[in-house]
């Protein structure tokens, strides 16, 4: 029996030299919870590919049809941590797996809606379901895949954003356009079902306890390190540079989430394009921003390698970038052209995504980093996907959407301003959490 001791106190640190692993399971895990996603952003984006119809059909204006969208973005606001909290206690998978119940369901319900009160209420639940599965979701795929491997999962996962509103935006317009408008949404809720059912067959909380990496010398290092201590939340808002970082990244993400919204509707009104071709070339648009965030993210590294302070700069680059190409896009004539630069434009749109997450990183407390980053997906969500749209909305009834989308770029000036605020107060966060680090009392 003493033989068997110390492989049993070493099982949590090294799992994978003890039960041996299938390594296609983890491949399985990270594609079903990734086409999860993917349903979860068509489900939701679908939308703005026919709101051409729903205006004709229903008489909506353009502040009716961004509540429908912003609707979404703001309730995954007000309830990701909430959710996200009751999803550790209750269980990853099964949680998962009721989300996705509850948004694909939501979406025929929108199928079937009769107005627009209807379709409102039915984009609530949309958006109920779809609160905590980016949180959840990256935390699954991150815990069966070792260490040293997770920075590249994460990103692939959450460009999954992007992709799923470009399939969704340019698929829905083609269905939309050939068998109607109810038909595309009643699509994007089977293939969200058919995926449920795969997922629950495939994944099981069992399975993934089996396969689960834990980090080996660093999280000995930091139990042993925060034994007893835990960072007061109220760091999460009194250090001066992070909440530049949240204020920044939830600007230039208005950005992106107009353009997100607003361009199949543009490209329809002063184009001249039918809801299909809109929606395809919307489309590319959208997976230009998801291009972006990805590259943009990975110059950042490289240039920070030995400066980290230059994350700001690099940010601040992409946000100043875009505000000037959208500005000069949106003056130039309906063309060809005007397209390339607004597609220039789109892809810097949100290039801060990346820098934005590091430096909420380097600036947040270990033991509060889960929460720094859903203080930031909060930012991201109000001031950005659910402000973004209906503002320009608003703006849109009363001047015209392309007069609302040529002011649009004058958002940057506040993300610049924050960004260029944390820059200089930098030095002053990373020593608040040093003193953290060093100073803070067991709870």
């Amino acid at each position: 029996m003493k033989s068997r001791a110390l492989p049993a106190e070493e099982l949590p640190t090294r799992p994978d030299r003890e039960v041996p692993r299938s390594r296609i399971y983890p491949w399985a895990v990270f594609a079903l919870t990734f086409g999860l996603l993917l349903s979860d952003y068509m489900s939701r984006q679908v939308l703005n590919a026919v709101f051409p119809f729903l205006k004709a059909e229903w008489l909506l204006s353009d502040s009716q049809l961004a509540s429908l969208t912003s609707v979404v973005a703001l309730t995954v606001a007000v309830l990701t941590f909430p959710l996200s909290i009751l999803a550790d206690r209750w269980g990853r998978v099964r949680s998962l797996v009721l989300m996705a119940t509850i948004w694909s369901l939501a979406t025929v319900l929108c199928a079937i809606a009769g107005d627009y009160d209807q379709m409102l209420g039915a984009r609530f639940l949309v958006g109920a379901g779809e609160a905590a599965y980016g949180s959840v979701g990256i935390a699954v795929v991150l815990s069966v895949f070792a260490p040293s491997v997770r920075a590249t999962f994460g990103g692939a996962f959450m460009a999954g954003g992007s992709f799923g509103s470009t399939i969704g935006v340019a698929l829905g317009g083609v269905i939309a356009v050939q068998f109607g408008w109810r038909w595309a949404l009643a699509f994007m809720a089977a293939i969200g079902l058919v995926l449920i059912v795969l997922f629950r067959l495939v994944v099981t909380q069992r399975r993934l306890d089996r396969y689960q990496h834990e980090d080996e010398a660093t999280a000995v290092d930091e139990l042993a390190a925060n034994a007893g201590q835990r960072a007061p939340f109220s760091s999460l808002f009194s250090n001066a540079s992070v909440c530049c970082v949240y204020l920044g990244s939830g600007l230039q993400m208005f950005v992106a989430a107009v353009l997100l919204v607003w361009t199949p509707s543009y490209l329809n009104r002063y184009h001249a394009m039918s809801p299909d071709t809109a929606g395809l070339v919307s489309a590319i648009l959208v997976l230009l921003i998801g291009a972006g965030m990805i590259v943009c993210g990975v110059i950042t590294d490289r240039a920070s390698k030995r400066r980290p302070e230059r994350k700001w700069t690099t940010a601040i680059s992409y946000s100043a970038a875009s505000a000037l190409l959208l500005a000069i896009g949106f003056q130039l004539q309906a063309s060809s052209l005007q397209l390339v630069v607004l597609g220039l434009g789109a892809f810097f749109s949100a290039g801060a995504s990346g820098p934005a997450t590091a430096m909420v990183a380097n600036l947040t407390h270990s033991s509060l980093r889960a929460s720094g980053f859903g203080a930031l997906t909060l930012s991201n969500s109000l001031l950005g996907l659910a402000a973004g749209p209906f503002v320009v909305g608003i703006l849109a009834d009363g001047l015209g959407l392309l007069a609302a989308l040529q002011l649009m770029p004058l958002v940057y000036i506040g993300a610049v301003t924050a960004l260029l605020v944390g820059k200089r107060t930098y030095p002053a966060g990373l020593r608040r959490l040093a003193a953290l680090n060093t100073h803070q009392p067991p709870a």
